[in-house]
């Protein structure tokens, strides 16, 4: 599996905003649907994560902000695992348009894993660990 995963969409009509581009909040949902399908391709959907009681849990955003997309633009997620710590993951995007290149979206996701039963920050275990290349800065 190749380091940087890339999710691909088509700007809907719903994520436009009254500004006649796309609302801020898409970018962010955008980027967690390429992380779960990252996640996902890396062998750990959803589901694995809840039969086993853990999951990723979301400590902070930050996304800047750098060109618009427009309804029916092509755009690209991507997005890879800039490092993985005994307890947080941090994770980066860019998110692009393919068509010329511009870069729309720089962000990251600082996440934190749980033992979601308890209610508690957990170690990630050695097998998520082992299943994302990490591409440090």
């Amino acid at each position: 599996m190749p380091v940087i995963y890339e999710h691909h969409l088509t700007v809907q009509q719903s994520e436009i905003d009254g500004h006649g581009h796309v609302n801020n909040v898409f970018y962010l949902h955008w980027m967690q649907d390429a992380a779960v399908a990252h996640s996902r391709e890396q062998g750990w959907p959803n589901s694995r994560y809840r039969e086993m009681g853990l999951g990723w849990v979301v400590r902070t955003h930050a996304i800047e902000y750098l060109r618009e997309a427009f309804v029916g633009e092509e755009v690209m997620v991507r997005t890879w695992v800039a490092d993985m710590k005994k307890i947080t993951s941090l994770r980066r995007y860019e998110i692009v348009r393919p068509s010329d290149g511009e870069v729309l979206v720089k962000a990251s996701t600082n996440f934190v894993f749980m033992n979601r039963a308890a209610g508690k920050i957990a170690r990630v275990p050695e097998e998520v660990i082992n299943s994302f290349e990490v591409l440090a800065d």
